[in-house]
C-alpha cells in the first residue's frame, strides 16, 4: 500500500479495512503490464480447454451489423489451434494498432500537450480554481464528466487528468479528483442531459428484439430521457458524498511531490489569455461551416480531431504572447515531451490490447453473458426482484464484456421479450441494463479505458497499480449500483414516464 493513497488511520472503519484488503490484493499483483500478458497466456490455455470440453451455447441473437434477429451458436473457439494459433501471430499488430483508445489518446495529446506545456491549461486552472467555490469542485467534476459522455469517449482522455490538477490547485488529493471525474465519465456512463450516441445504438438493438413478439414496435432514441435526465443530478449528488466522504479520506493529505499553487493573473498573463480567447472565436468561426458540410460525423468520427485543435490553437496564441513559444522547435519540444510521458501507457496497452482481443475472439464473453441470462430466467422471479436479479446480472456480466453494445445484442432478444410477456416495456427494460452496465465500467479490467487511468494515477502514486485503482473506484461502483436501482424501485411505484410519451408498462 502506498503512503501516496492511504492515510494512516488508527481506527479503520469496516469499509477501510474491505477496501485495504482489496488493495493490498490487487497491488500483490504483478505490474499491470505483466498481468495483462499473463491473462492473455490464460486465455489461450482455458480456450483450449473450453473448445475440447466443448462450451457452447444457443440463443435468439441479433447481428449488430444487420440489426437481425437470428438463431445463433456460440462455440469456444480455442487459441491452441492451428487457426487459433495463427491468429495469435497474424493479429498482434493489429491488436495494438486496432486498439481503439490508443489513437484517440495519442492524437489528443497533441493539442492536450501544446494547451499544456505552453502555460494555457494552468492558466485556465487558476481561473477555475481562483473563481470557483471550494464547495462546489467535487460536484462540478462529477456533473462535468456526466455530461462529456455526448462526446462519446473524449471524455475519457480530457477529464480525469484535468480533474487531478483542479484538485491539487485547491490542496485536495489529486487521486480523489481523477476518481471523481473517472466516476462521472464512466460510472455515470448513461446519464446525461441530452441524447448522446449511445441512446440510438441501444434504441436500435431493442427494436428489433422487441420485434421478436411485436412487429411494429420501434424504440426510439429518446426512450429513457426523462429518467436519464433525473439520473443525471442523483449521480452527480452521489459521487460527490462518495468522493467527499469515503474516498479522499480514505487518501489522505497528499505528500508527493506534484504541486499546482497559483498566484494571482498578471497582466501578461490576461493578455495572453486574450489571445487565446481570440483564436477560440476564429477557430469556432471556421469550423461552423464545416457542419453542413461534414453533418453526424463532424461531431462524431471528427470530434477528436475537433479537439486536438481546441486544445493547440488557443495553446499556440497564448505561448506565442506569453513568450513560452517563439518558434516551431518549441512546439516540436512539447509535443516530444508530452509524448516521452505517454510511454509506459503504450507499453501497457500493448498487453491489454492482445488479452481483450484474445478474450472477444474465444468467444467466452458471450457464452458467459447468455449463460447469465439463461440463469437469470430460470429463476422464475418477477416483479421487483426480477428488475433487480437482472440489473446485478449486467452489472456482473459488465466486468467479463466490456462493449455496451455487445452486451446488448446478446441479453435482448432474451429479456425484451421475456419482459414484454410480463407487461413491461421494451423502453423500460433497456433502462434497467443500462443501470447495470454503467455501475460496474469504473471497476472492469475489459473496459477499455481502465489501463489509461491507471498511468493517470501513477504520475501521482509511482506504486498506484490496479488493486489502487479497483479500490478507489469501488464505493463509486456500490453506491450507483444501490442508488440508481432505487431511483428505478420509486420510479416504478410512482409509475411516471421514463421518457416522452413512455411508460414502464405496456
Amino acid at each position: 500500500m502506498s503512503k501516496n493513497t492511504m492515510a494512516v488511520e488508527k481506527k479503520a472503519s469496516l469499509t477501510d479495512k474491505f477496501l485495504n484488503i482489496v488493495e493490498k490484493g490487487g497491488n500483490a499483483l504483478p505490474h499491470p503490464a505483466t498481468l495483462f500478458g499473463i491473462l492473455a497466456l490464460a486465455m489461450i490455455v482455458i480456450s483450449g480447454l473450453g473448445a475440447a470440453m466443448g462450451w457452447s451455447v444457443e440463443f435468439m441473437g441479433i447481428d449488430r451489423k444487420t440489426l437481425e434477429t437470428r438463431e445463433m451458436l456460440i462455440q469456444t473457439k480455442s487459441l491452441m489451434s492451428a487457426e487459433g494459433i495463427n491468429y495469435i501471430f497474424t493479429s498482434m499488430v493489429k491488436n495494438f494498432t486496432g486498439f481503439a483508445p490508443l489513437g484517440t489518446v495519442l492524437v489528443a495529446i497533441i493539442g492536450i500537450g501544446v494547451c499544456e506545456r505552453s502555460g494555457l491549461m494552468a492558466m485556465l486552472l487558476k481561473k477555475v480554481a481562483l473563481g470557483t467555490p471550494k464547495k462546489l469542485i467535487t460536484v462540478m467534476v462529477v456533473f462535468l464528466g456526466i455530461m462529456s459522455n455526448v462526446a462519446s469517449d473524449a471524455g475519457y482522455v480530457v477529464l480525469p487528468p484535468l480533474a487531478a490538477l483542479i484538485f491539487l490547485s485547491f490542496g485536495r488529493h489529486p487521486l480523489a479528483g481523477l476518481a471523481a471525474a473517472f466516476a462521472g465519465v464512466s460510472g455515470g456512463f448513461s446519464a446525461n442531459l441530452l441524447i448522446g450516441t449511445i441512446d440510438p445504438l441501444l434504441g436500435g438493438i431493442s427494436t428489433e428484439a422487441a420485434k421478436i413478439l411485436d412487429p411494429a414496435y420501434e424504440v426510439l432514441p429518446t426512450a429513457n430521457y426523462f429518467f436519464m435526465f433525473v439520473s443525471t443530478f442523483v449521480i452527480s449528488v452521489v459521487g460527490t458524498f462518495v468522493t467527499e466522504k469515503i474516498v479522499e479520506p480514505r487518501l489522505g493529505s497528499y505528500t508527493g511531490d506534484a504541486e499546482m499553487k497559483f498566484e494571482a493573473v498578471t497582466p501578461e498573463e490576461k493578455k495572453a489569455l486574450r489571445a487565446a480567447g481570440i483564436a477560440t472565436i476564429v477557430l469556432i468561426a471556421a469550423l461552423i461551416p464545416l457542419w453542413n458540410v461534414l453533418g453526424k460525423n463532424f461531431l462524431g468520427k471528427g470530434l477528436v480531431p475537433i479537439i486536438v485543435l481546441f486544445f493547440a490553437i488557443p495553446g499556440l496564441a497564448y505561448g506565442k504572447s506569453i513568450g513560452t513559444i517563439k518558434n516551431d522547435a518549441d512546439v516540436m519540444k512539447m509535443l516530444n515531451k508530452s509524448f516521452e510521458a505517454m510511454a509506459g501507457y503504450i507499453v501497457l496497452v500493448f498487453f491489454a490490447a492482445q488479452f481483450i482481443a484474445y478474450f472477444n475472439y474465444t468467444n467466452l464473453g458471450t457464452i458467459l453473458a447468455v449463460k447469465g441470462a439463461n440463469f437469470l430466467e430460470a429463476t422464475g422471479i418477477t416483479g421487483i426482484p426480477l428488475i433487480l436479479g437482472f440489473i446485478l446480472v449486467v452489472g456482473f456480466l459488465n466486468l467479463f464484456m466490456g462493449s455496451a453494445s455487445a452486451k446488448w445484442a446478446i441479453l435482448a432478444p432474451v429479456f425484451v421479450p421475456m419482459l414484454m410477456r410480463v407487461g413491461y416495456t421494451p423502453e423500460f427494460t433497456q433502462l434497467a441494463y443500462r443501470i447495470g452496465d454503467s455501475a460496474t465500467n469504473i471497476i472492469s479490467p475489459l473496459m477499455s479505458y481502465f489501463a489509461m487511468i491507471i498511468v493517470f494515477m501513477q504520475k501521482y502514486d509511482k506504486k498506484a497499480s490496479l488493486g489502487t485503482l479497483v479500490s478507489t473506484m469501488l464505493p463509486f461502483s456500490m453506491a450507483f449500483m444501490v442508488i440508481w436501482s432505487l431511483l428505478l424501485i420509486v420510479w416504478m411505484l410512482i409509475g411516471l414516464p421514463i421518457g416522452p410519451g413512455i411508460g414502464m408498462m405496456l
